[in-house]
């Protein structure tokens, strides 16, 4: 009989629209015990590339995000992500009106326990990878509205940096593992 493999992490993800304080907050977050960090490959990948990136390129970075997630999921109980592949989807729909079919299917396959929706309600702030500062609440309302269709929990953030962070830490409180 074929064994099949049981989940034993539990993985949330900071998602949100373009300067949300996602990157923020995972970076707050970070210091806190017994969870491991997923950064946001698409920073590093965009800043390697030397050039102006493609709808290829979004491919290539979901590729990594699942390989990385793949190996840690199998070690880790607690695994928090600034972003995944849903920013990808989303990112390739809202820009190139398509999405690669593989970014559908591994999302589907690799859904978070839990999303924390960083609301648009901050100021946008510049940055050379950032392109959408007219956007961002449309792009909110997209992110809650696939949450929603993929049937995912989520708690939407809101407020300044310091509630946001309040906020998740009691939200990360509440994840206790038994040993």
């Amino acid at each position: 009989m074929e064994e099949k493999s049981i989940k034993k992490s539990k993985h949330i993800v900071i998602s949100g629209p373009e300067s949300s304080g996602k990157t923020t907050l995972f970076e707050q977050l970070s210091n806190t015990n017994n969870c491991y960090f997923v950064p946001e490959h698409s920073r590093i990948y965009l800043n390697g590339i030397n050039r102006k990136y493609n709808y290829l390129d979004i491919l290539e970075i979901a590729k990594f995000q699942v390989n990385k997630l793949n190996l840690i999921s199998k070690k880790e109980q607690l695994i928090i992500s600034d972003t995944d592949l849903l920013t990808l989807l989303i990112w390739c729909e809202f820009k190139y009106k398509k999405c690669h079919q593989y970014i559908q299917d591994q999302l589907l396959n690799n859904l978070p326990d839990l999303y924390l929706l960083c609301n648009s309600d901050i100021p946008w702030e510049y940055d050379e990878q950032r392109e959408n500062p007219d956007d961002r609440q449309d792009l909110f309302n997209i992110h809650l509205e696939k949450i929603k269709s993929l049937g995912v929990n989520y708690i939407i953030l809101e407020g300044s940096e310091i509630e946001r962070l309040n906020n998740a830490k009691k939200i990360l409180s509440g994840f206790v593992f038994k040993k």
